[in-house]
């Protein structure tokens, strides 16, 4: 009885560990099989069935042997040699073909089953789907490689560290950059492959990965730094440094990003260079200078025993050269003249080139005597610099302005404008000429400004009025002459009162208000006086009309000049214009243009005030004048004086070798003009003969024989 109950009690325990093992088969994730050797199917629980995409345990028993599951056949025998050689296999990874056609990845762990004679007959085993993770890995290490692909490809250098500060990885730029190779390079301090330093202090820099462990926040490297890489160079870079964190936000490395910026420096500087300096001279530049006059002006503020001085240097009848030699030739006068100023100043003095053909020198520290020397040794050595330019040369010469800068000055713009107050009064002195600044020519400026509004207003209002005076002809055959007449400008003031011609006429040229003037003129002169008989084939007489080298200079003038003419139809010779020397040498090419352009039109011109320029025949015979008026200077004295009767016979007899008739002017005396005749100078005009007259009494002469007999 005890045997039997026993018994029963065991086929218990056996039926109640049969159901655990059938319930862990049906339901275990994993699929699990028993097949034979020669690969059919014994048993298979239901998950391997639906990873294999049948419905039914014998659907899948049906389909055939497993040889069929494999999709590289050598698989099973690998799996197999592995059964034989060890009774097991561990995780074998290989591919299986679902029904549907489609491709999974497993994993495989199997053991052998061997009959009594210790043969394989049968193995089983569980299979493992692992093809989402086989893509998951796939992604990854894609993503890794891209990665990898990106920081070897970018033009930065890439530096990543673990949180001590040690080298994990490094990039080709960065290899290149710091000299060290990735194997190298492992496991070092950050420190030890970067060094680095200020440009200009070279005091030692922080390394911003070091900083950005410790803070747990992106850095900057600081402005100028410099990498000192192993070979010892120094390169120049800019770079940041952020922190690498895990997901629960704790540091566990830094990554360093930074590039070579030699080149963005050497630009910068260039550019830094170009905007502070004068590209042609290399000297500074207005905007520079004036940066530079603020710290002297602020020094001479901070402490009453210390004084600067302002020279405001401009080159005289610098146009010359330029329309003589052309404008390569006149920067490298420019050039000359820097290295000239230059010679003549301190180190710690400053030389700018401020525009055109105009230079300002700071003298730090310079009381008014040393400043008046400095400024006379500047203009010695440019009057004695010889211009030499392909087998030609020539001289200069310039007027300086200087100012003190001191307590008393206001600010850079008071200083800067009364430095070019004093340079236009050395000028007006008759240039080559230095001017030290006071405060009545402030005042003298402040007036010629006022006549500015007042031209302006006599203008609008109609208050300019034309006089005229003859220029006669004398000689033999002055009966022969037809009447010739020079037009003058005078102006009313607001009473009524007639303004000489010497108190607006040098504001007018200042300030750019002579084309107006002489547009006004030439209005009156064509409409109202001139020989108005366009059917006689020459005028009957002549109006003589000054022009100033500021019309001659503006681009449509002569586009006016021309409309004038062409409004009027006057016959040929009716108009003469005057041209002083030194207007037509200052714009040589351009008054060539302006003759030839108006005498194709009948027009005739005179070169006024003739001799006083330093090289008056080398130009005249460039110009197509008619008349040469001889400057007054020669005339004066000419019956007197020897060497005044010499200019003016030389004069006489270069006009006639060239067919060109000359005039004297400022006669005032009848020996004057009996010389002038006894000369050979074929025209004279001033108060002997004629004092100017309104031209409201304007008759013109028939007979200048008469007339001068009258006179």
């Amino acid at each position: 009885a005890g045997l039997a109950i026993k018994k029963q009690i065991d086929e218990e325990n056996l039926r109640q560990s049969e159901s655990r093992y059938r319930g862990l088969f049906e339901n275990v994730v994993d699929g699990v099989y028993i097949a034979t050797r020669e690969g059919d199917i014994v048993t298979v629980n239901p998950a391997l069935v639906e990873m294999l995409g049948y419905d039914r345990v014998d659907e899948l028993k049906c389909a055939g042997r497993t040889t069929v599951l494999y999709v590289n056949p050598i698989d099973r025998e690998r799996v197999f040699a592995k059964l034989e050689d060890q009774g097991f296999v561990k995780n074998f990874e290989f591919r299986l073909r679902r029904k549907d056609g489609r491709e999974i990845v497993v994993l495989e762990n199997s053991r052998a089953i061997y009959d009594d004679d210790g043969n394989i007959v049968a193995h089983e085993g569980t299979i493992t789907d692992i093809t989402e993770r086989k893509m998951a890995e796939t992604r990854v290490f894609e993503e890794k490689e891209r990665a990898q692909v990106t920081l070897q490809s970018i033009g930065d250098g890439v530096i990543t560290t673990d949180a001590q500060g040690h080298v994990d990885y490094i990039n080709p730029v960065a290899q290149d950059l710091t000299g060290w190779d990735m194997r190298s390079a492992h496991g070092e301090p950050i420190e030890t492959l970067m060094t680095l330093i200020n440009e200009h202090t070279r005091a030692t820099v922080d390394n911003p990965v070091s900083r950005c462990l410790k803070e747990g926040r992106v850095i900057t490297l600081a402005a100028n730094s410099v990498l000192i890489n192993k070979d010892g160079n120094e390169v120049p870079i800019q770079d940041s440094a952020a922190p690498i964190r895990d997901r629960l936000g704790n540091i566990i490395g830094a990554v360093m990003v930074f590039h070579d910026v030699s080149k963005e420096s050497r630009l910068f500087r260039k550019l830094s260079y170009q905007a502070s300096h004068d590209t042609l001279t290399g000297l500074i530049n207005r905007q520079e200078f004036e940066n530079r006059l603020v710290s002297a002006l602020d020094s001479a503020h901070d402490d009453p025993a210390i004084s600067h001085a302002l020279l405001y240097l401009d080159l005289d009848q610098f146009k010359v050269v330029n329309d003589t030699f052309g404008h390569t030739a006149g920067d490298e006068l420019l050039r000359q003249i820097a290295e000239v100023v230059q010679a003549e100043i301190r180190a710690t003095d400053t030389v700018a080139r401020l525009g055109g053909d105009e230079f300002a020198i700071l003298l730090e520290r310079c009381n008014e005597d040393r400043a008046m020397d400095v400024a006379e040794a500047i203009r010695g050595a440019v009057e004695e610099h010889r211009f030499n330019w392909k087998d030609a040369y020539t001289g200069a010469r310039c007027s300086i302005g200087v100012v003190m800068v001191s307590r008393e000055s206001p600010n850079v713009a008071s200083v800067m404008s009364s430095a070019d107050v004093a340079c236009y009064s050395a000028k007006d002195m008759g240039r080559n000429q230095i001017h030290l600044y006071q405060d009545s020519d402030a005042s003298t400026r402040h007036e010629e400004m006022k006549w500015v509004s007042r031209i302006t207003s006599a203008v609008e209002e109609n208050r300019l009025e034309l006089f005229y005076q003859p220029i006669v002809s004398i000689g033999n055959d002055s009966g022969n002459r037809r009447g010739h007449y020079e037009l003058l400008l005078r102006m009313r003031d607001e009473k009524g009162d007639l303004v000489g011609p010497d108190q607006f006429i040098p504001a007018a040229e200042r300030y750019n208000l002579m084309s107006t003037l002489d547009r006004w003129v030439i209005r009156q002169a064509l409409s109202q006086l001139a020989d108005r008989n366009p059917e006689a084939e020459c005028a009957h007489f002549t109006l003589a009309i000054n022009l100033s080298g500021t019309s001659l200079s503006e681009d449509r003038f002569l586009e006016f000049v021309i409309d004038e003419l062409g409004r009027q139809k006057l016959p040929e010779g009716a108009i003469c214009f005057e041209i002083t020397e030194t207007a037509a040498i200052s714009n040589l090419s351009r008054v060539i243009h302006f003759m030839q352009a108006l005498k194709k039109l009948g027009c005739k011109f005179s070169l006024d005030d003739f001799g006083s320029g330093l090289s008056s025949f080398t130009y005249l015979k460039n110009l197509p004048v008619d008349y040469l008026k001889i400057d007054g200077q020669f005339i004066r004295h000419v019956a007197e004086d020897s060497v005044d009767e010499s200019m003016v016979k030389a004069i006489n007899e270069v006009g006639e070798a060239m067919g060109i008739e000359t005039i004297a002017e400022r006669v005032e005396s009848k020996q004057v003009i009996e010389k002038l005749s006894e000369l050979g100078v074929k025209y004279a005009q001033g108060y002997y003969i004629a004092r100017p007259t309104s031209v409201q009494t304007f008759e013109p002469w028939a007979d200048d024989a008469n007339s001068s007999r009258r006179a």
